[in-house]
């Protein structure tokens, strides 16, 4: 099933989700598949529970290619539950980022470069990555939401957000 996305400025995107406590059930098994579902009919790539308004630990992310990120290289299909993130250095660097909650926008956000995911599968057994790079971004920016941080909170400079046709106006980015 294909939910609505909430936007900025919905308070359920501000708070922290609560983890996961019971994994293959049913009803686990379902929010997965919607929410794929939902991440796909949005040319997403990655969506977070409570983006769909489900207080859960839940994020989901990967593709193979993707119109909103036509120069990203690819990233595996993921399921992550209660996710802990590591930083393997303090390298950060800027990259461009847009939200299907703040559609239509992007901005230069600072994320680390490398890092450590750990968490669980839908059936309850642990996972543990290295991501580095776009890969690396997109699993920050997703589990940011868990936290009730969206992208816009973590940048820097102002006049690097902005609308998608005025930031790039020689790009047909797909929209947010």
């Amino acid at each position: 099933m294909i939910h609505n996305i909430l936007r900025m400025g919905d308070p359920r995107l501000l708070r922290v989700a609560k983890d996961v406590e019971h994994f293959d059930t049913d009803e686990l098994h379902q929010l997965i598949a919607d929410m794929f579902d939902t991440m796909r009919a949005t040319n997403g790539v990655g969506l977070a529970a409570p983006q769909i308004g489900v207080d859960l630990r839940v994020v989901v992310f990967g593709f193979d290619s993707n119109p909103r990120y036509p120069n990203a290289a690819p990233v595996p299909q993921t399921i992550l539950i209660n996710p802990i993130l590591t930083p393997l250095s303090a390298a950060q660097e800027d990259g461009w980022e847009g939200c299907l909650s703040v559609p239509g926008l992007r901005g230069l956000v600072p994320r680390f470069r490398q890092l450590k995911y750990t968490g669980f599968d839908i059936k309850g057994n642990p996972i543990e990555r290295i991501a580095e790079d776009f890969h690396a971004r997109v699993v920050q920016h997703e589990c940011d939401y868990l936290d009730g941080i969206l992208y816009p909170m973590r940048i820097r400079d102002m006049t690097k957000f902005g609308f998608n046709e005025s930031l790039f106006p020689d790009q047909q980015l797909a929209d947010d």
